[in-house]
């Protein structure tokens, strides 16, 4: 299966080099140099991965993310020379997957996204035994088979790589899951500059799931340890 990739990035020398990468690994592209531009193309062609880069012409990156995810819960990686934490923040909050700090090595590029379609993937095709098993903790409950979290019956909505960590953890509370164990676990794959990625989403599924986000009742950090969902 040929893979479509929309590349939104109006720099001439990055697009080239992730073209010459991308297409040796088998990939299909989709090519924009602005926003209005992507988005046309995500509506037109059915894509399986955007890359994103913030600063484009008269759309820009984040406000793209906004769109795409309004109707399409794809991974999206976002590229940005912008490697500030508030800016790697919000393109997270904003529903990104995975976040990019130019200048990058297109081989890492290759590997992220390889990584999120076996996520992808992975969650949209749970084994019908599994799909079945709605889990819960206290008054949390999460449904595998539509990818819906609710709490006291109400609706919480997470970005898909929010919901394949609070699922991996809430088949087993009580367990402590080191950041390298969660990133294995929902990408394949692990790297250390993951390491501050990891804690955006651990902080965005708290401000979501918990009463006081600065007093976890359900996703606790264990100092030194890693994190895990508390038994209730």
């Amino acid at each position: 299966m040929s893979y479509k990739i929309l590349i939104a990035e109006d720099d001439n020398d990055i697009v080239e080099i992730l073209r010459l990468y991308l297409e040796n690994e088998g990939f299909e592209l989709v090519i924009s140099r602005d926003g209005e531009e992507a988005l046309k193309e995500f509506e037109k062609k059915n894509v399986d991965v955007a890359l994103i880069d913030i600063m484009m012409p008269k759309m820009n990156g984040y406000d793209l993310i906004k769109k795409i995810r309004d109707s399409s819960n794809i991974p999206i990686i976002v590229m940005s020379a912008k490697n500030m934490d508030s800016d790697k923040i919000l393109g997270l909050t904003l529903g990104a997957d995975d976040y990019l700090t130019k200048p990058f090595n297109p081989l890492e590029v290759v590997a992220r996204i390889k990584s999120q379609l076996r996520r992808f993937y992975d969650l949209n095709s749970s084994v019908p035994d599994e799909a079945n098993n709605v889990l819960s903790v206290g008054e949390l409950f999460l449904d595998p088979s539509n990818l819906t979290v609710e709490k006291n019956g109400v609706s919480i909505s997470l970005t898909p790589t929010e919901f394949k960590i609070l699922s991996l953890m809430m088949k087993t509370p009580g367990k402590i899951y080191t950041k390298m164990q969660i990133f294995e676990n929902i990408n394949g794959d692990y790297y250390e500059s993951d390491d501050n990625t990891l804690m955006v989403h651990i902080s965005k599924i708290r401000e979501k799931i918990e009463d006081d986000p600065k007093n976890p009742q359900y996703l606790k950090t264990v100092r030194g340890l890693g994190y895990k969902i508390e038994k209730h």
